[in-house]
């Protein structure tokens, strides 16, 4: 048996145990965890100036270095996030419905945990406790497997965790790390069946889909972000440069950025003249297409195929000139990942036309994707954001993290 088909072994265990946990243990884990993370934060935050300084040795770029980077700020965040969890229901043992069959059987449907889940993702100290978090309270044990540039930080995240879940009576393997960063564990992890009942992968679009194509257990795909905002021709042009300078410039990093500004040719040249000093403030690399050129001139640089699919993480943009709303929204459908979409409109008909039409976990009008978050959506936190239809679709908090069972209660009863 290798090192993490034990882990795999052990966390099954641990599942087991805390699936009939009851909500004051697990609430009680909670709030140990909160406090052994604050309490000592100076140790979490060292281990994290360890990766830092590895990562920014090697070149590591500055959106990317942000993600990776503890403050006492952040932190307080995150345990911010704990005490949000800690506050919501237990989603297990919830009874969706019940109903009584003609036969007199009474039939009804129960929440309960998926079991044990793990996760892959790349250089964010945050998941590590957000992902556990999330985890213990609907019920699951979690085998945590994040990125090389976070070793230091997620070791001793976890190692203070599995303290903690001790302290509360629930087992350390509740909560476990895969030490080895190398390619080769993230591999057999999508293949460590009969341990693992679903893997979510949480980072950029080669992981996920890498995930996506090798794994053998369970896959809930996530994360993968090409965000769109169009402007309509009436628009609060505004309102308009404000969302976009939001959804692109306050953490480019992140899966809800927006990575594509759509604007309808008719309001293209006023709305580049409010929208360019603000992208200015960060020197937002504008990838454009032929028309838009024409406007921005110097200030951009033609675009490529590619660029229409690129999800950059970075302060670059792609833009693109369209003649209308319907136009945007076969670019839109042609080239979403399915994450989050944009209007901004005055026009309440166009509006839901483009809720109607436009295919993705969040749709938004007059507001910038940026939002699309457990925390945001009053979950509390996620474990990421699904772009797929089944099981889940959006930010994934407690309840998408359960699955359901049904229980029949009779007295007696045989089928004919």
């Amino acid at each position: 048996m290798t090192t993490l088909q034990q882990q795999g072994q052990s966390a099954k265990s641990a599942a087991y145990l805390l699936s009939t946990a009851s909500t004051a243990k697990k609430d009680a884990a909670l709030k140990a965890i909160g406090d052994i993370l604050k309490g000592r934060q100076q140790e979490w935050l060292s281990a994290n100036a360890k990766d830092v300084a590895v990562a920014r040795e090697a070149g590591m770029r500055p959106a990317m270095l942000d993600r990776l980077t503890l403050t006492p700020e952040r932190i307080d965040g995150i345990v911010e996030g704990i005490r949000q969890i800690l506050s919501l229901s237990d989603p297990i043992g919830e009874i969706d419905k019940m109903e009584t069959r003609p036969n007199g059987l009474i039939i009804g449907k129960r929440r309960v945990p998926l079991g044990v889940i793990a996760i892959i993702y790349e250089a964010r100290p945050n998941v590590t406790v957000d992902a556990a978090a999330l985890c213990l309270k609907s019920g699951n044990a979690c085998i945590l497997r994040g990125g090389k540039e976070a070793i230091h930080s997620n070791r001793l995240a976890v190692s203070l965790m599995r303290e903690a879940l001790l302290a509360a009576g629930l087992p350390a393997d509740c909560i476990s790390l895969v030490q080895d960063t190398s390619r080769e564990s993230a591999t057999e992890l999508m293949h460590l069946d009969g341990y693992v009942d679903v893997l979510i992968p949480r980072g950029g679009a080669g992981l996920i889909r890498t995930v996506a194509k090798e794994a053998s257990v369970p896959v809930i795909r996530t994360g993968e972000g090409v965000c769109h905002i169009y402007v309509d021709s009436e628009a609060d042009l505004d309102m308009a440069a404000n969302i976009l300078y939001n959804a692109k410039c306050s953490r480019p990093s992140v899966c809800n950025a927006v990575e594509c500004v759509l604007v309808q040719k008719d309001i293209a040249q006023a709305f580049w003249a409010k929208a360019l000093p603000l992208l200015d403030r960060h020197q937002v690399e504008l990838q454009a297409d032929e028309s838009a050129l024409r406007i921005l001139g110097n200030r951009a640089t033609l675009a490529s195929e590619a660029d229409w699919d690129t999800e950059y993480d970075d302060y670059i943009l792609a833009v693109r000139t369209v003649k209308d709303m319907e136009e945007a929204m076969a670019f839109i459908q042609a080239h979403s990942t399915g994450h989050s979409e944009c209007i901004v409109t005055a026009n309440y008909f166009k509006a839901q036309h483009f809720l109607n039409g436009v295919d993705a976990a969040a749709v938004y009008v007059n507001a910038s994707t940026r939002f699309t978050d457990g925390g945001e959506f009053g979950l509390g936190a996620e474990i990421g954001i699904s772009t797929q239809k089944m099981h889940a679709r959006g930010p994934m908090g407690l309840e998408e993290l359960t699955s359901y069972k049904y229980v029949v209660y009779g007295e007696g009863q045989v089928r004919l």
